[in-house]
């Protein structure tokens, strides 16, 4: 008998004690979210039990949370991890624009997304200034707040469950696995959800894998969940909140824009097969 057979069986193990946790853990938190109140704290507590699910599993294979890649790697890792979603996401809306599909929000739109910042009334600062300011303060305390329920997922997926794949497949198979498994899970939401929810689940399922790919590299470089749960947190908060705020979809082109848009896929598509081919070079 192999003497690698043991260490794939307890994977095996681990990956199928895992997964079956967080589908139980994550069905109540899904089924709130569907049937009483899409409420922030239903969100939160679901973006957490990929963690709490990694914590139970490691508690029944007899290790310690301790074991995890807690370790902080060295800056120029997470100012990497903040600076690359940022930049498919403004990319994106680059191409958005350039093509046609979105068009600069109108001064009344600014206008309200400076309100909703408390930044309206600052001294006699014209909008053209308030803007700045605007997108630096989502861009790191929204990041920041962020954070604090991506790390729940990165825990899980990136943290946990990729190392237990990596015992069985190599790092194309991780990531891709990993990533059509991550997008699965989001499933039940975007089914409920979704206005076009074949479409939107095609788009958001290339997204994803392609996010796994880039999250994956970063996460065996430096052996630390840290980077994916800071691109997590930037992706969202650059995809949800700061670029939709300063370009507008034009009439009928709606899906092309946002999170579920077809140029978000196709963007991150091109970024995910170039850290595809990054991490077969590397090795990992």
């Amino acid at each position: 008998m192999s003497p690698t057979n043991p260490i794939r069986q307890q994977a095996w193990r681990s990956v199928l004690i895992f997964l079956s946790l967080l589908t139980v853990f994550s069905t109540v938190f899904q089924y709130a979210l569907v049937n009483l109140y899409p409420s922030s704290t239903y969100i939160g507590a679901l973006m957490w039990c990929p963690a709490v699910a990694a914590f139970v599993t490691l508690r029944f294979s007899g290790r310690s949370i301790g074991s995890l890649p807690w370790v902080w790697p060295k800056g120029k890792w997470m100012w990497r991890s903040y600076l690359l979603p940022a930049a498919y996401v403004v990319l994106t809306y680059v191409l958005l624009w350039a093509f046609g599909f979105g068009e600069t929000s109108n001064m009344e739109q600014l206008t309200q997304w400076a309100e909703e910042l408390g930044l309206i009334g600052i001294g006699s600062l014209p909008m053209w200034a308030l803007l700045p300011i605007a997108i630096v303060l989502v861009g790191t305390v929204g990041v920041v707040r962020s954070l604090a329920t991506t790390l729940g997922e990165e825990i899980g997926w990136r943290g946990f469950f990729i190392y237990e794949l990596r015992k069985l497949f190599s790092f194309a198979g991780v990531s891709l696995l990993s990533g059509l498994i991550w997008a699965l899970w989001h499933w039940p939401i975007i089914v409920y959800y979704g206005d076009n929810v074949l479409l939107e689940f095609a788009t958001f399922i290339v997204v994803i894998v392609a996010m796994s790919f880039m999250m994956t590299y970063y996460t065996f470089k430096v052996n630390s969940l840290w980077p994916a749960a800071v691109f997590h947190a930037v992706s969202n908060v650059y995809i949800q909140k700061i670029l939709p705020q300063i370009v507008q979809p034009r009439e009928g082109a709606a899906h092309w824009m946002g999170e579920f848009g077809i140029m978000f896929a196709l963007v991150t598509f091109a970024f995910g097969l170039y850290y595809w081919r990054k991490g077969i070079k590397a090795g990992l």
